[in-house]
């Protein structure tokens, strides 16, 4: 049986290094309590992971990082991220050629498919100038608070028509919450519509994996512990696979949903979206811009030259190409995948080499509409949960809901309630 130095029970066990239990810990460590974080990998991060392959940086499934999430303004320094940003903007390959959709506040330049007949009718882009007018302007908690349904449904709501839908808004949203039915949430589209309007998108030079590193190296010594796995909770704490107990008063669970449900029975946890990302070394770059770009067709759901954002992602100047697709595609849907990408990028591919390729299942909690943005963190008496599933798919909502899990704790806590 495992206590402290002193012989005393933890405060606070934290499974899982995730963000979401990298920002729980250190907010409980911020509190003074005494806090041992279990990662059972080898690193921290869950699924935000960087991996060093055949001289080129590749994140675990394609990720991108957005400053404008409080909780990253809070918690992260943007400055030693040596963040390089994306175009503001996505280009469209589309029947009728490449269409670049942008925000003409920021790149008028650019602007020149957003006239009327190009990628969008007037009365599209008039819907469209309101509905982005109204959530970038509005305050995060109005757009949290307000009706829910379908992404599909507000956007017919706002008066966007089903041309634009199926030319833009399903290609683009498809690979924000990795589903193409455009059944999420509605209040959860306006927040991501609303940071992405606010914020940058852009990559760190070490990888996505740079932003958990980072969390992690603020914790205090001996906190954190790697290659320890979980394999259930005791009443007085958690059992190690290694059959050792950890005994702590409170215990807060930071894993998947998968793992949250198996080590809280009973906890109704969403279905996850599984993503598969391709990674492919080119001689020469086929495009030089850094721009993200999507398929009305649909054939893939995004793809970019991350070496034209991040030149530090190779070693040897090479480019590399990142293209997700839904699910798991088998060889023949690979195939067809690397064919369309040469008909966008408009470039032989037979020479592109695969370098890697990466499956992420579970990459993000289902959120169909209506659904709670926020679900409660407390399972039992010392008992807690978060996680994105416990909040929205992405870093922010990760984050978020592993503040609110170190705010539970420490209130009970205090109350004598634990």
């Amino acid at each position: 049986m495992e206590r402290t130095k002193d012989g005393s029970r933890y405060d606070a066990v934290v499974v899982g290094a995730g963000v979401a239990g990298l920002a729980c810990a250190g907010d409980l460590c911020g509190a003074g309590l005494r806090v041992l974080l279990l990662e059972a990998g080898d690193t921290v991060g869950g699924r935000m992971r960087t991996d060093q392959v055949a001289g080129f940086t590749a994140d675990r499934g394609f990720q991108v990082f957005n400053t404008s999430y409080p909780q990253v303004k809070r918690r992260v320094d943007l400055k030693a991220l040596r963040l390089r940003p994306f175009t503001p903007g996505v280009v469209v390959h589309t029947d009728r050629g490449p269409r670049r959709f942008t925000d003409p506040t920021r790149r008028p330049r650019d602007s020149r498919d957003l006239l009327p007949g190009r990628l969008a009718s007037a009365r599209d882009l008039a819907a469209l100038a309101a509905l982005s007018a109204r959530d970038a302007l509005a305050p995060a908690s109005v757009l949290r608070h307000g009706a829910d349904g379908t992404t599909l449904d507000t956007l017919a709501a706002a008066g966007v028509s089903p041309r634009l839908v199926e030319t833009f808004f399903r290609p683009f949203l498809s690979g924000v919450f990795l589903e193409d039915s455009l059944e999420t949430s509605a209040r959860f589209f306006h927040l991501v519509w609303r940071s992405m309007l606010r914020g940058t998108l852009c990559l760190p030079a070490d990888g996505i994996g740079a932003v958990p590193t980072q969390l992690a190296a603020r914790l205090p010594r001996n906190v954190l512990r790697t290659g320890s796995a979980v394999s259930a909770l005791t009443p007085g704490g958690v059992a190690l696979t290694d059959g050792r107990e950890v005994r702590s008063r409170t215990v807060v669970v930071a894993t998947g949903q998968r793992i949250a449900g198996e080590l809280l029975p009973g906890l109704r946890v969403p279905d996850g979206r599984t993503v598969t990302t391709l990674y492919h070394a080119a001689v020469r770059a086929p495009l030089d811009e850094p721009v993200l770009v999507v398929d009305a067709r649909r054939r893939f759901l995004n793809t970019c030259v991350l070496t034209a954002v991040q030149p530090r992602y190779s070693a040897d100047g090479r480019a590399l190409v990142s293209t997700s697709v839904l699910g798991r595609p088998g060889p023949v849907e690979t195939e067809a995948v690397v064919r369309a990408l040469g008909e966008v990028y408009g470039t032989e591919t037979g020479d592109w080499e695969p370098v890697h390729r990466v499956t992420v299942t579970d990459a993000l909690p289902a959120l169909p509409g209506p659904a709670p943005l926020v679900r409660d963190v407390r399972w039992a008496p010392g008992r807690y949960v978060c996680g994105d599933h416990r909040a929205t798919g992405s870093l922010q909502g990760a984050l978020a809901s592993g503040a609110r899990a170190a705010r539970a704790v420490l209130d009970d806590l205090r109350a004598g309630a634990v």
